[in-house]
């Protein structure tokens, strides 16, 4: 078994990020779908104020995983949880614990900062599911997620500015 070391991501690491965020969207059937670039990582994750985290999972210092992720808010709960947006795993890692690894470092995180849950959403065809219910994670059959984006959002936002 490879040892495996798990670190927070560092703005030398945006390249690495972005070749893991385009890795994910073809694993996701949708290799053309990213638009994000490696200014937008550096702006976004490692500013005053950033708007997310990631972890990096290394293999004798080699990035062979990633975690990206950012906080929540549950107001049922009275306080703060982690929204997990992105992991993945490069393919010949798979099955080496580097999920594992990976969520066992955003669960410590979680709890050392007061968080009450760790959410992800997941497609419904994903394989890594029984991985994310072996956890203990537990699927919400009741909600379905919702998004407004593009044209639909720009739209409803010009409504804020109509008298």
């Amino acid at each position: 078994m490879p040892t495996i070391a798990i670190r927070s991501a560092i703005p030398a690491d945006v390249e690495t990020i972005l070749t893991f965020i385009k890795g994910l969207a073809a694993f996701e059937r949708e290799p053309d779908a990213v638009k994000a670039t490696v200014d937008d990582l550096l702006r976004d994750g490692f500013g005053e104020h950033p708007k997310f985290e990631v972890l990096i999972a290394e293999q004798d210092g080699q990035p062979v995983g990633f975690a990206l992720f950012f906080p929540t808010y549950s107001t049922w709960e009275g306080r703060p949880g982690v929204h997990l947006e992105d992991i993945f795993v490069i393919e010949q890692m798979r099955g080496h614990r580097v999920g594992r690894k990976l969520m066992a470092a955003l669960a410590a995180i979680t709890v050392a900062r007061g968080c009450a849950r760790l959410e992800l959403a997941v497609l419904h065809w994903n394989p890594a599911r029984p991985f994310y219910h072996h956890l203990g994670m537990g699927h919400l059959e009741e909600w379905l997620p919702y998004r407004l984006s593009g044209e639909a959002l720009h739209s409803l936002a010009a409504e804020a500015n109509e008298s």
